[in-house]
């Protein structure tokens, strides 16, 4: 399965920036927005938006598409500023971010919101669906990619660890994991968090959750046989 470039067909284009993406986040207010977590994916979510992932407002329910599951569901506004970002939700969403009538809530809802693929923001629960996910589309014979996002926090929960030796076991080459590591776990791994993968046989990558060529040439790196896991190590940054 290719790891090369989206074709401009399935690329989802728009008029913002990377630079436009702080200000879209200003735009979501209150006292439950979990503002560290959702900086720490900020640039893992825009480098596979606007460079990788093979999905883009047209083809959103295409069944070629590439599917990216935000497991780290509790902390989604980076999430909801790079949808808007790339056309998937209208900008004048943002600013009722978490009210009663609004689609965006504080975990995303994929009934509600253009370009989710799943409701999530419980731990250790993206994970094991990207694998149902990606077998699913492997039995069907497309050449979709399953993305997940995860948090270095929850790969504390059991299911991640089934999930991850299932797929290594069973070459699950479609699978791609994005880990974003904030230091937030509460152990911690020795041989840091990409050996975890590297023990089941996973291709498995270590770089600056910052540097977007970095994250561009680790998201993009072949894996003939295996499935891939990224580790993007972040400082937080407030909003």
């Amino acid at each position: 399965m290719s790891a090369t470039p989206k074709s401009p067909s399935t690329q989802a284009t728009s008029p913002y920036s990377y630079d436009d993406l702080r200000r879209l986040m200003s735009l979501m207010t209150g006292d439950e927005k979990h503002g560290p977590a959702a900086t720490s994916t900020l640039d893992v979510l825009w480098v596979l938006y606007d460079r990788v992932l093979r999905v883009s407002p047209g083809t959103a329910d295409a069944p070629e598409r590439d599917r990216f599951l935000l497991s780290k569901g509790h902390g989604p506004m980076a999430y909801y500023a790079v949808l808007a970002a790339k056309g998937f939700l209208p900008e004048a969403w943002l600013s009722g971010f978490g009210g009663f009538d609004s689609p965006l809530g504080h975990h995303p809802d994929r009934t509600l919101v253009p370009g989710v693929e799943i409701g999530s923001g419980s731990l250790g629960h993206g994970l094991p669906l990207a694998v149902g996910t990606a077998l699913g589309l492997r039995a069907q014979g497309l050449d979709a990619r399953t993305w997940v996002l995860v948090g270095d926090a929850e790969m504390d929960e059991g299911s991640n660890h089934e999930a991850i030796a299932f797929a290594g076991a069973v070459g699950l080459e479609g699978l791609h994991v994005v880990a974003v590591d904030n230091s937030s776990a509460t152990y911690g791994w020795r041989g840091g968090l990409a050996s975890r993968f590297a023990a089941e046989g996973w291709s498995a990558l270590t770089v600056d959750g910052r540097d977007h060529a970095a994250l561009y040439e680790a998201f993009t790196a072949a894996h003939p046989g295996r499935p891939h896991a990224v580790v993007a190590r972040v400082e937080p940054k407030r909003p």
